[in-house]
Parts: structure tokens; sequence; C-alpha cells
């Protein structure tokens, strides 16, 4: 989909479909809205006085111009005209303006608009900048009508009842010409940041006999040349060379053999700049392994790989926009299977930094290979690292579906994660990590640690055994399992893969630039 701005009056904007907004209780029109309100003759105001629309946050309301134009304004050269709520004024926050677009967008485009000319949700009575309304404006927009069709035939979409209807274009009209150059930043930025969190979307969607570990290896291989990243792909022979046993014994009860992404970011001149190191577990199916999952839901764990996603994502964003940090991007990817080859409750694994891990539970392998990520992060004696992984159901439980849950070493890196997710909402919030309190429960009797430690701060234990392998590296956790997927469609997120931590991580590493 493409996103434009252009210097004009709205009403006379060349779409097929017109957007504008208002404000909850507002009673009279104003600015663009108003001009469309003079074109229509009236029509937003008599729908405001009947109460028929009163502005609430994401409801929307249609109307349709007249044959022959409008009066009083200038004729409306649209078929319709969505008119969206923005909520009380005194609420209104950037995220606000994201939903307004994506709401108005994911409209348009079931009633079958090809083309839409719309307002700067915010950038007027909301204060927003320009350029960050802008921004808002093109993510909503894009986020909202994302939807994965590769494995969906044509008859197939029709007896889902599913027209193949596609926004081509949303333009940003703005009466003020000098406004411009600012509005087309902000649009430039919001599609990058989109279209990488669309990129780790349909990956997550895939089918784990679609995307194998090999498969993840090549869509990045793919990703990176289209962007001029460094990619480089570690082979089982490589990943054992380097003695990292963790991956290694979560990969050996799967037919599909294991790959070690690493994605570079390096632009010039910043060859001998300490990086930003993410990384992101890649389990592409999880059957628990021995510790076998129950089969209701199982067929969900080709998500299980969406930290890893969210890493590739974010650093296509930071390629594409040209944001002078080096960011490294670390993937171990591998399946988590049962068979005659798969490790064993009671088994212990040796890492690739030497610490042992005695195995209590073979479906709490995110954080055996990410063990070894972050063991070979140190190499680039990294100025903060950050590992994001779908790693414990014990986060949904504390947090549910509403944040993802952070820990980590160091207060620098946790408050730069927070004001990333304060930009992009995609929300976080920080648990304890007291070695005091909480490194008993990861303590083993055989080896240096395990694996898990029952269901008491689940979240927790899971953090405190990285925590063991981030050792003095400035680093955090991330534990998006109840981010990583929605049931339900939200306005500018649709049911199924959400592709959350795309933008949060390119914002928490463009935040070292």
């Amino acid at each position: 989909m493409e996103v434009t701005a252009l210097a004009g009056r709205l009403p006379e904007a060349a779409a097929d479909t017109i957007v504008v907004n208002l404000f909850q209780g507002v009673k009279q029109t104003d600015g663009a809205t108003g001009a469309v309100d003079a074109a229509l003759g009236g029509a937003i105001s008599r729908l405001i006085a009947t109460a028929d629309f009163g502005g609430k946050l994401n409801e929307t309301a249609v109307l349709y111009p007249p044959p022959g134009g409008g009066t009083g304004g200038g004729d409306v050269t649209a078929t319709r005209v969505v008119l969206v709520g923005l909520g009380k004024r005194e609420a209104f926050t950037l995220d606000r303006a994201r939903q307004a677009a994506g709401t108005a967008a994911r409209r348009a485009r079931d009633l079958g608009a090809r083309t839409v000319a719309t307002v700067l949700h915010g950038a007027g009575a909301g204060g927003l900048p320009p350029r960050q309304a802008a921004q808002a404006v093109a993510e909503g927009s894009r986020l909202a009508v994302h939807r994965f069709e590769e494995l969906k035939t044509a008859a197939g979409r029709e007896e889902a009842d599913e027209p193949p209807r596609h926004l081509q274009r949303v333009t940003v009209v703005e009466l003020d010409e000098a406004k411009l150059p600012e509005i087309e930043a902000g649009l430039a930025r919001g599609r990058i940041m989109a279209e990488s969190t669309v990129f780790a979307r349909d990956l997550v969607t895939k089918p784990g006999n679609i995307l194998t570990p090999r498969a993840l290896a090549t869509a990045a291989q793919e990703m990176a040349g289209g962007v001029g990243l460094r990619c480089q792909i570690l082979e089982p022979a490589q990943i054992a060379e380097l003695k990292m046993g963790a991956l290694m014994g979560v990969a050996q009860g799967s037919d599909e053999p294991a790959r070690f992404i690493i994605v570079e970011h390096s632009p010039p001149g910043t060859g001998d700049q300490p990086p930003v190191v993410l990384c992101g577990k890649a389990i592409t199916f999880d059957s628990g392994g021995i510790s076998i999952k129950p089969s209701e839901g199982m067929w969900a764990m080709k998500d299980d790989m969406a930290g890893g996603a969210a890493v590739l994502g974010a650093l296509r964003a930071l390629a594409q926009l040209g944001v002078p940090q080096r960011t490294i991007g670390l993937v171990p990817a591998t399946e988590n299977m049962p068979s005659g080859r798969a490790i064993r409750p009671g088994d212990v694994l040796r890492a690739m930094d030497g610490q042992t891990i005695e195995i209590i539970s073979t479906d709490a392998e995110g954080r055996l290979v990410l063990a070894d990520a972050i063991a070979y992060g140190h190499r680039y004696s990294p100025a903060g690292m950050v590992d994001v992984a779908t790693l414990t159901g014990g986060v949904v439980t504390a947090l549910g579906h509403g944040a993802a849950g952070i820990m980590g070493n160091n207060p620098d890196v946790i408050a730069r994660l927070q004001r990333a997710a304060e930009t992009t909402d995609e929300r976080v919030w920080e648990l304890p990590l007291w070695e005091d309190a909480y490194k008993k429960a990861i303590r083993s009797d055989i080896a240096d640690m395990k694996n898990s430690g029952g269901r008491a701060a689940s979240a927790i234990a899971g953090g405190m055994l990285l925590k063991q392998f981030a050792k003095q590296v400035p680093w955090a956790h991330v534990d998006i399992a109840g981010m990583s997927w929605a049931e339900s469609d939200a306005p500018y997120t649709p049911k199924g893969a959400t592709g959350y931590g795309v933008r949060l991580l390119a914002e928490f590493a463009a935040g070292y630039a």
C-alpha cells in the first residue's frame, strides 16, 4: 500500500474515499472536517445534532455525497466520506491517532475503497507535531489492512466470503504546503516501520512445515540482501564447532537441522561503534519435546519464533531508515520435537560459555537456545543487549495480553525499552530479578543451574537463567508470550500474528544513535 502527501483542500482530493475525524463531545465542525461538512451541505453537523455520532474512540460513520456534488464549500469528488471518532480530547495520544487511522483504513477497505484521502489525525486540536501524526497515519493504515493471503486460493477466499479488497493508496491532504516536508518524512518512517512489522507477522503466521529453521534462514538472507544488511548463516557443523551445546541439545530431537542466523546493520562510520545486540528466540515449532504439550492449542506453537521474527523485522527497519547505530541480530532457529534422539528431563547440557544446565522440562527450551545466543553476543562487547522471546506462560498469567514482561541487569537498558514502548505503544512492564529472592528457583544439585523452577514466578525464573549468561553486559529480557498473537481484531492489529516487538526494538536501537 502506498502512502503519500499532497497540498490542497480535502473535499476536492482525487480519491474514492475521504476520511475525517471528530473528538468526542464536539458540537461544531472546523478545520478539514468542517470543510468537508460544508461541502456536504452540513451532513456531518446534522449527524452530530441527532446524536447518531458522538466521536467516541474508533466509532465510525459513513456518509455519501449527493449526486452532482455538495453545497456551501465546493464539491466532494469522493464516493464516500468515513468519519472516525478520536475519543475525548484530553485523553488523546499518539497511539489514538494510530488507532483512528487504522480504524478508518479498514472501514474504507471493507467498503471496497481503493484510494483514500485523509486528514492528519491529531495534528490540529490533538497537538501532535505533523511528523509524528503522519507516522501514526502510515503505521495505523498499513498495519490495519494487512492480511496473510499467501496460502489461500481464490476458491478458498470465496468460500470464506472474503472478497479480494485491497486498499492501494492513502494520501494525507494538507492545506498548509509548508508542512509537507515534515509530513512526508513521517509517512516514510511510518511506512518502513509498518512494512517491517508486516514482514514479521507473515513469518509468524506461516506454519511449521513451511517455515522450518532452514526456510527462516533463507527468508533472513533474502530480506538482508534486499535492504543492505550483512547476513551469515551458521549450519550444524559450525554451531558444534562453537560448542553451542544448549542449542544443539534442543535441536537434536528434530529431523530439521538448526540454523544460527546473524544479521548486521553496520552503516558507514559505525564500524568501531559498540553495537546494540538483539537476540530473538526462533523455535519454528514447539511440541514441548519429551515434556510434550497438550494437543489442544498446539497448532499455535508455530508462533514460538515470534522473537526471532521481531529481531529480523527490527533490523530491516533500521537498515531502511538508515539509523546510524551499529546493530547485530542473533537468531537461534530450531524445532523442539520428541524423538529417540531428543534430550530428556534429567539430562545436562553445556552451553557455549561452559556453564551447565540440568534439564527439568524439555518444554523450557527457549531459554536454552537464547543462552547460547547471549553467550555468542559477548564477542561484540555490546553497548546494550536485549533478548526477546515467547518464553513463558507465566508472563501471560501475570500480565495477560496487555504487556510484555521485561527484566534485566541494567536500569538504563530497561529505561530505554520503556521509552521506546511509550512511542510505539507496545507496552512493557518490569518484573523484579532479585537474585536473593529468585535465583534459588534455578539452583541445581548436579549442574550450574536447572532450566525450570516450577510454576511459582516462572517468568522470572526464565529471566534469571538468562541473566547468568548476560553476566556484566548491559542486558534486558523481553517475554512476549502474551503479545505475539491476537485472538481478535484491534484497530490496527488484525486477529493473528501481531508483529509485536519490531517497532519496539527498532526504536530501542535507534535511541542509542
